[in-house]
């Protein structure tokens, strides 16, 4: 099947980002989930036959098994990405849609409803996808939390994925790092801070030589970042703290480090007599290693040869996605097949618009090259 570079319609494109952007979905919140559901329903039409709408803990996600689920495994193509975005109910009101020169912004337009768009733009143009999947979760921006399984699940019945969310700089995400999420939590014994300050144990000091050692852990050279985040001590001013908890990110390209970082916090001893520490957590999604990628990358490069399209470039991301998740099944995973933009989870985020047609043209030839 011939898939042409100039086929695309970039107005069409660009009113229906407005109509996604146009509806608020926070992580999780089911109604307007199930609102943009609706309309990407209606946009895939008959493509993809009927999709399911899979609830797991009040958190809805879609999911397109395909037409041919007798398409043989190695040809069959999952298309991932989310509807959820990080903002909060009320933002849109601040920060609407808009388009200025070449430029969209607006709540979630880069991470990731352009990507959502460009997958319904590319499969108009694909022919054949009857060996084509698609998942849209709910809850990618919480970790999957809900919607693993179901990722799992689709991932598992194909011979490669394709990942829709936006690009690094208009290149190919080939490896994201591991992310690790931990809570460290402290226990001391109260005490009046004024008056027998000595007869209490601060779990706020002991928390705190905790962090310096934590922090130690990261390792420059090999790209692990080890960032405690959120942390919380005490319960009034004049009381010694009893209870301190941190929370931990960690990050690393490897599942030696993510593995190696995790030994060494759950080997952490209190420092002060009668304190004691305990670990919650563990790996959320494991690294996507570019061994996973690399064929899928040549794949693309020869797309975009083929039909003329901006040479493909790729790049590392410390930034999770669900890519890591299937990459860590031993699916070949592709990320970052949405459109050039910048500034993920910030007021500014933006889409370029005339990246547009050549993503969508790359992304129909690679589902067009891979149909039985």
């Amino acid at each position: 099947m011939s898939v042409s570079s100039g086929s695309t319609a970039p107005g069409r494109f660009t009113r229906r980002l407005g109509q996604l952007v146009g509806i608020e979905t926070p992580s999780g919140w089911a109604r307007g989930l199930n609102d943009a559901y609706d309309l990407l329903e209606a946009w895939a039409g008959n493509s993809l036959g009927r999709p399911e709408r899979v609830v797991c803990d009040e958190v809805p996600h879609l999911y397109w098994r395909g037409g041919d689920p007798a398409a043989p495994k190695d040809s069959r193509v999952l298309l991932l990405g989310h509807a959820d975005t990080v903002w909060p109910l009320g933002t849109l009101a601040e920060n609407p849609f808009r388009v200025e020169g070449t430029r969209a912004t607006g709540p979630g337009v880069f991470d990731m409803k352009a990507g959502l768009v460009l997958a319904f733009e590319a499969l108009g143009l694909a022919g054949d996808v009857s060996h084509v999947s698609m998942v849209v979760s709910g809850d990618e921006e919480r970790g999957s939390l809900t919607s693993r399984a179901l990722v799992e699940e689709a991932a598992a019945a194909c011979g490669a994925v394709l990942v829709l969310e936006p690009s690094e700089g208009g290149a190919l995400k080939t490896a994201r790092k591991g992310v690790a999420l931990y809570r460290l939590g402290v226990s001391g014994r109260a005490a009046h801070a004024g008056l027998e300050p000595h007869k209490g144990v601060n779990a706020l000091v002991e928390l705190a030589h905790q962090v310096l050692t934590i922090s130690d852990l990261a390792d420059r050279g090999r790209g692990t970042t080890v960032t405690p985040t959120v942390g919380s001590a005490g319960t009034t001013t004049n009381t010694v703290p009893e209870q301190a908890f941190v929370d931990v990110d960690v990050r690393a390209w490897e599942q030696a480090e993510l593995a190696r970082v995790e030994r060494a916090l759950r080997a952490l001893r209190p420092r002060a007599p009668g304190a004691e520490l305990a670990f919650q957590g563990g790996v959320n999604r494991g690294p996507l290693e570019r061994g996973m990628s690399v064929g899928l990358l040549g794949s693309a490069r020869a797309v975009a040869e083929r039909l003329g399209l901006t040479p493909v470039t790729e790049a590392g991301v410390g930034g999770g996605s669900d890519g890591n998740i299937t990459a860590s099944l031993g699916v070949p995973t592709l990320d970052g097949l949405g459109p050039d933009g910048g500034g993920a989870h910030a007021r500014h985020e933006w889409v370029e618009l005339t990246s547009v047609r050549d993503r969508t043209s790359l992304i129909a030839g690679l589902l067009a090259d891979r149909a039985p």
